[in-house]
């Protein structure tokens, strides 16, 4: 490791110490050491002196004093509190930068937004770390919120990260379900050895700009449903994956497949947004009534 990392690593290790912390397994706590990295999130974002940052689990706070140095203000959420309260000593000289002890999957973010922001347009940017095992419906939670983000700049596992960036021919449910929003590639990957303690995997920081409106004109909850019933059997043909996904006979399934233009022979994992939208709108249309 370059000696950065090093120094890095000496004063993660101190900080553990002098507050009596350790990585808590449960929470997927993996605390980022290499400069190199933070540079690259932080770069990703593009931010500006009038920005506010959301953070998602800052950790030993690596990050979030580097946000608080660009942004207008950072607003650091952590579930742990004994993380929480080293947070709050090590920033209280800094007004721009807000910890909060609080369970991300468990508030309404924009409700949160509008209380920490009463006085801005509720334009914000995420960056963060998140941890593996509730990285993917944390993404999700912002992007589906009332007041979505501008920009997401994530640091997840390597294999959601090219889950989330798929193309068609290697498509996913969780790559539906952001690509809906927002347009995502990989940044870059950071290997384990950037953290401590390492995870026994590859990470990636992804970078997803959030559109204005879904890029294609649907009902959320039931395209969702189809989109749902079109991967409950991935390894199978359309039309055996959607009549089992929406309980109905192959024989409807297929006509619902031929209507929307799309093979009955293919896989969900091939379909782009257009095409799982139209097949939505096939399934709702007045002129199937096989549901």
């Amino acid at each position: 490791m370059p000696e950065d990392s090093d120094l890095l690593l000496a004063r993660t290790k101190a900080l553990l110490r002098q507050f009596h912390l350790h990585a808590k397994k449960g929470l997927g706590q993996h605390f980022l050491i290499d400069p190199a990295m933070l540079e690259v999130s932080v770069a990703a974002a593009e931010i500006s002196p009038s920005d506010t940052i959301v953070e998602v689990g800052p950790g030993l706070g690596v990050l979030t004093e580097k946000l608080g140095k660009s942004a207008r203000k950072v607003i650091a959420i952590e579930v742990d509190n004994r993380i929480v309260v080293h947070l709050k000593k090590l920033f209280s000289q800094q007004t721009n930068i807000s910890i909060l002890n609080e369970d991300v999957l468990k508030i309404d973010i924009s409700d949160l937004l509008e209380n920490q922001m009463p006085d801005s347009n509720l334009n914000y940017k995420v960056v963060a770390n998140l941890p593996y095992y509730i990285a993917a419906p944390i993404i999700r939670q912002f992007l589906e919120a009332r007041i979505t983000p501008r920009r997401m700049v994530v640091m997840v596992q390597k294999e959601v990260a090219e889950s989330i960036a798929a193309i068609p021919g290697k498509m996913s449910l969780l790559g539906v379900s952001v690509q809906l929003y927002g347009k995502p590639h990989i940044v870059e990957y950071v290997p384990a050895k950037s953290f401590y303690p390492s995870p026994k995997v590859d990470s990636a920081i992804v970078r997803i700009d959030v559109y204005e409106h879904p890029i294609v004109e649907v009902d959320i909850g039931g395209f969702f449903k189809v989109v749902k019933a079109g991967f409950s059997a991935p390894r199978k043909q359309l039309r055996n994956a959607l009549a089992q996904g929406l309980a109905i006979p192959p024989n409807d399934a297929a006509d619902i497949l031929n209507r929307a233009g799309i093979s009955s022979q293919r896989r969900a994992e091939t379909l782009n947004l257009d095409e799982w939208a139209e097949l939505h709108r096939t399934v709702n249309s007045n002129t199937f009534t096989g549901n």
